[in-house]
């Protein structure tokens, strides 16, 4: 037995019942990262032991990779992928642009994906074979904008700074090309993009974690989501996602360095 979009939809809320009353109240932050900052939030771990929880009871069969707690059965056919509050910084900004991911695979492969923003009350999902929304104005299955080429497109990474040596120019060079260019929506840019109203984003050391969700929901609404050098998202890394197959081939040009 899989998934449905009822059950995604419960993993959801149960993570919303722990992410959502923290949010704007200064929820206790520890920061992971000696040397620098990477925040985790009491809602981080609260709302992916939910999740698990659920899933656990639901498909004991399956393993999981979380982004604050340990994997488990990394090498089952089918793997959740879970990031219980992406875009933490947002988090803790106030700044409702952070959202739970969780993710589906079978035999590798992402199939399956949902982003959930409580505060803004919007879903984004993949049910395998097109993407949806859901909000405030309803629900509707959204598609990616055909964008013919970069010059033409609205650009989003999280943050410049975060790409280190030579990554720093090559996405210099895609921002250059772009019509518009935007900062700091971590994983809600990529939903953005989903339902047509960016066309590319630009990003480098993301986890499995980062993206799981994100790949059905880019490329079941039509849209291209890689590697910089072409290759699989699935590992994370260096990603690069685009509404269109025109925009992502000149990107992909430029950040391949080929």
């Amino acid at each position: 037995m899989l998934p449905d979009r009822n059950f995604f939809y419960e993993l959801a809320d149960a993570a919303r019942a722990e992410t959502l009353p923290r949010f704007r109240t200064g929820a206790y932050v520890t920061n992971k990262l000696e040397g620098g900052f990477d925040p985790v939030t009491e809602g981080d771990r609260a709302a992916e032991t939910a999740i698990r929880t659920l899933i656990t009871e639901k498909f004991p069969e399956h393993g999981i990779l979380g982004e604050e707690h340990e994997n488990i059965g990394l090498d089952r056919e089918h793997i959740w992928v879970i990031d219980p509050i992406d875009g933490t910084r947002a988090f803790i900004s106030g700044l409702p642009v952070w959202g739970t991911l969780i993710g589906f695979q079978s035999n590798g492969r992402a199939r399956m994906g949902l982003v959930d923003q409580p505060f803004t009350g919007e879903r984004y999902f993949a049910d395998g074979t097109r993407s949806w929304y859901r909000g405030p104005d309803g629900e509707r299955q959204i598609f990616t904008r055909d964008c013919k080429t970069l010059s033409d497109a609205i650009l989003f990474t999280t943050s410049p700074h975060l790409f280190v040596g030579g990554e720093m120019e090559k996405y210099r060079m895609v921002e250059s090309r772009a019509r518009l260019f935007r900062y700091g929506c971590d994983c809600y840019a990529y939903a953005l993009l989903a339902a047509g109203h960016v066309d590319i984003v630009v990003e480098n050391g993301l986890k499995p974690y980062d993206v799981g969700a994100l790949i059905p929901l880019i490329e079941q609404a039509g849209g291209v989501i890689t590697t910089w050098e072409g290759g699989r998202p699935e590992g994370g890394g260096s990603i690069v996602a685009a509404g269109s197959k025109a925009v992502h081939e000149e990107a992909l040009a430029l950040l391949s360095g080929r």
